[in-house]
């Protein structure tokens, strides 16, 4: 579909390799890093849905 086939990234393990380091890199680079949570120990409010209806 996209990319090399299969078969020519397999024919080598050097090949595989390379291709399994460049999918972890391209996973890292793509995960956002966890927020660092605040010292204080207060907890962060929780995210609100511009369009939820209120309830009263």
């Amino acid at each position: 579909m996209f990319g090399p086939r299969l078969t020519t990234i397999f024919a080598s393990r050097w090949k595989a390799l390379w291709w399994a380091g460049s999918i972890l890199l391209l996973t890292w680079s793509l995960v956002p890093a966890a927020e660092d949570s605040d010292s204080s120990g207060s907890a962060k409010p929780a995210h609100v849905d511009p369009w939820a209806k209120d309830a009263k």
